[in-house]
């Protein structure tokens, strides 16, 4: 298996193997959406790829943390997407792991997401609000849902790093 960036003709695939890891289309159009804005990473939208059949699925999104020291732009992991017959084999440990090296090397200071406290905890994210950081969540999800994956560049001291998470408008229809 290869973790290589997305290509235009991936996404019809993508949007297939998005919709089927989520079990609803609702995700597969908030990936549309969010290659419709500027807050689009192309950079960080990764496949799993295995031998031509993509089997993963992940993007960084930019999103922005409004401090008072104003708007500082940020990174969001949102969404990870692995087959439903490829779960539990690691693809998506991969995929997150490809996608935040990267994010690393380009010197981002930390990955936002919500999610699974259990999986991504796992996977070295920790609570958002231990970092002063506030991510409006569904109804639905638990305050530890709201994570943060801390990076090289990640300075405690710079104020610019805490405050609410605002997310991008192609988020707006989720919430």
């Amino acid at each position: 298996m290869q973790v290589r960036p997305e290509q235009p003709a991936d996404f019809d695939e993508i949007r297939v193997l998005v919709a089927a890891a989520f079990g609803s289309q609702v995700e597969a159009d908030l990936v549309d959406r969010i290659r419709a804005t500027p807050e689009y990473r192309p950079e960080y939208s990764l496949v799993a790829d295995d031998r031509g059949d993509l089997v993963g699925h992940v993007m960084l999104d930019g999103c922005v943390v409004r401090s008072e020291a104003g708007n500082r732009p940020v990174l969001m992991l949102s969404p990870l997407a692995v087959r439903p017959d490829r779960q539990g084999q690691g693809i998506g440990t991969a995929l997150i792991e490809a996608a935040i090296a990267l994010a690393d090397k380009d010197g981002e200071p930390f990955v936002v997401l919500e999610g699974s406290p259990v999986y991504y905890g796992a996977r070295g994210f920790v609570p958002a609000l231990d970092h002063g950081l506030q991510l409006r969540l569904p109804d639905w999800a638990p305050a530890e849902a709201a994570q943060v994956r801390l990076l090289s560049a990640y300075d405690p001291a710079d104020r610019s790093l805490r405050g609410p998470v605002v997310y991008p408008s192609s988020f707006d229809a989720l919430y």
